[in-house]
């Protein structure tokens, strides 16, 4: 009886074995979370181009300029620095969910 389909003849559904339903709906959440991450990754890239725009100006101010040029820089570099490690973590995830992805997509029969 186990891993065999079972026909509910009440509601005229398929039921397929439970471990496969539980994998199949595993796999699905993770393809929405990985759709999700890359994403949010294509936004924070596009935001850090922008702050990367944004720095080099600072930075040629800063060369130029007084004090408050020089703060302005330090913080925007700060920005840039935070977006790249934003991204780098959106990487990292996205790797992640692929690992687990890949795992559970080596359990699937067949």
């Amino acid at each position: 009886m186990y891993g065999r389909s079972v026909t509910d003849s009440a509601v005229g559904t398929d039921t397929l074995c439970p471990v496969l339903n539980r994998l199949h709906r595993k796999l699905f959440r993770l393809n929405d979370q990985i759709r999700r991450l890359q994403e949010e990754a294509a936004g924070v890239a596009a935001e850090l181009e922008f702050h990367r725009s944004i720095n080099d100006d600072a930075q040629r101010d800063a060369a130029v300029g007084n004090y408050i040029d020089r703060e302005e820089a330090g913080l925007t570099a700060a920005d840039v620095r935070r977006f790249e490690k934003t991204l780098a973590d959106l990487a990292n995830a996205v790797s992640k969910a692929r690992e687990k992805r890949d795992k559970l997509l080596a359990r699937l029969p067949g």
